[in-house]
């Protein structure tokens, strides 16, 4: 499931470095972390759709190549990422 363009627009803005950042790995984090958000929501009551299920698992890999990228960079940035979109680790 994909995010609404006026809801990403304010995640960009909510998780950006600098002004028209879309590509920083804060940015790319929270846009995967939105989405896994959503389709968590979408299996609560489409519990057999396997199709989606495979790709929430590798949104989810994403994610954490990017969080491992970010805390091998600078662990204080992750650790303020992780604690800001409330992701356990």
């Amino acid at each position: 499931m994909s995010i609404e363009a006026g809801r990403k627009a304010e995640v960009i803005q909510a998780y950006a470095t600098k002004a028209g950042d879309t590509g920083s790995p804060e940015v790319q984090v929270a846009i995967l972390s939105e989405r896994i958000n959503n389709l968590t929501g979408h299996f609560k009551t489409h519990t057999k759709d396997n199709h989606s299920r495979r790709g929430l698992l590798k949104l989810v890999s994403q994610r954490r190549q990017l969080l491992d990228y970010v805390k091998r960079k600078d662990e204080a940035r992750y650790k303020s990422l992780i604690e800001r979109l409330n992701i356990r680790r």
